[in-house]
């Protein structure tokens, strides 16, 4: 349809005019962006953030996020979180903030969205198996491995996967700012170069502070009455009220400072909650009991593909499979795509004998 067809219609060019009425200038504003590896024409609808979410709503990776573990490794139920009801959360408690503070909301929900899509099977299980296999590659031949990177990070992976590894290997080629925000949304090295960036770093964890509390009480891992006093004295009693406490407190302090800060209290009793799940749910407790066969499961296949390169999918043979980095990466790249119950299936077809698998 050529332009004249839209008469009417809200074009990306009267959204980029509303954002320079309407947003802060803190934001990071759809026609100023710096622009993709591979130049586009515009689309006459969407602006560039909004090309961005659509591209990784359709991708291959968003949608394995819906079978990758978020804590509890094959859960007895239909509602415990998954790595893509994870990644919805954020986006949704990313977007509140970012209306609220008059930030680009578009730019926002794509960080969010495409933030995890690196992650391994089986959860954070998974990325420590990544990590162990690559460090004996590293010790095993210093020279050879020399620039295999440890440890796994599934933030690097994901930035990876919109770079490198989806459409047949373009990449998505995303805006600089989405592949910032998605980049630096976890870690300490450094933070997102954008004001949404950052404020996706922070929902991420108020996210999965408060889901993770909530399934682990659906599960009976722990009972209201055994989280800290002194941290629901300040947050709140219940999932809500907890989550709003965190949103008003990023919100108002922000505002403050000029920059994406949580008050000093909120954020100290959050990370108090962070502490007690992973004393009794991350690293202990019922939730971990599966973890051990997830994680041989994991090195199981990483050893096997690192001795059989021949059987990598065609999508992630290296062209020198005599490369021990390119080999390794590759390796990595096809293990940290596998959904939890592909890597299961894999890991059976490789190991099981076949008639067990009939009974």
């Amino acid at each position: 349809m050529t332009p004249d067809a839209h008469a009417g219609a809200f074009t990306r060019l009267d959204i980029e005019r509303e954002e320079r009425v309407r947003l802060s200038p803190l934001a990071a504003f759809s026609d100023a962006t710096r622009g993709r590896e591979r130049p586009l024409e515009p689309d006459l609808l969407r602006t560039e953030y909004e090309r961005d979410r659509d591209r990784i709503i359709h991708c291959k990776s968003f949608r394995r996020l819906s079978h990758k573990t978020q804590v509890f490794i094959a859960p007895e139920g239909d509602h415990y979180r998954t790595r893509l009801t994870h990644t919805l959360e954020v986006a949704q408690i990313a977007r509140s903030v970012a209306r609220s503070l008059r930030l680009n909301e578009d730019l926002t929900e794509a960080i969010a969205l495409g933030h995890d899509l690196g992650h391994t099977p089986f959860g954070h299980t998974g990325e420590d198996a990544v990590t162990e296999c690559l460090q004996r590659l590293r010790d095993s031949d210093p020279v050879r491995y020399a620039a295999v990177e440890v440890p796994f990070r599934h933030n690097a992976q994901s930035l990876r996967v919109v770079e490198h590894l989806e459409y047949e290997g373009k990449g998505l080629n995303l805006t600089w700012e989405v592949r910032d925000g998605i980049r630096y949304h976890s870690g300490d090295e450094e933070r997102p170069a954008t004001m949404e960036g950052r404020i996706v770093a922070i929902a991420d964890r108020i996210a999965y502070v408060n889901h993770d509390i909530d399934d682990a009480l659906r599960g009976g891992l722990i009972t209201d009455g055994e989280l800290p006093s002194e941290c629901t004295d300040m947050l709140g009693t219940n999932h809500g009220a907890r989550i709003r406490t965190m949103i008003r407190s990023l919100v108002e302090t922000s505002l403050e400072v000029g920059d994406i800060k949580m008050g000093a209290e909120v954020w100290a009793a959050m990370m108090e909650l962070r502490t007690f799940l992973f004393d009794r749910v991350y690293l202990g407790g019922e939730a971990k009991q599966e973890e051990p066969k997830a994680h041989d499961l994991v090195a199981k296949l990483f050893e096997y593909f690192m001795a059989n390169a021949d059987e990598l999918p065609d999508d992630y043979r290296p062209a020198a499979p005599n490369d021990g980095v390119a080999l390794a990466t590759a390796v990595t790249d096809h293990i940290a795509g596998m959904t939890d119950r592909y890597a299961i299936r894999t890991f059976e077809r490789l190991f099981v004998p076949r008639i067990w698998r009939q009974v």
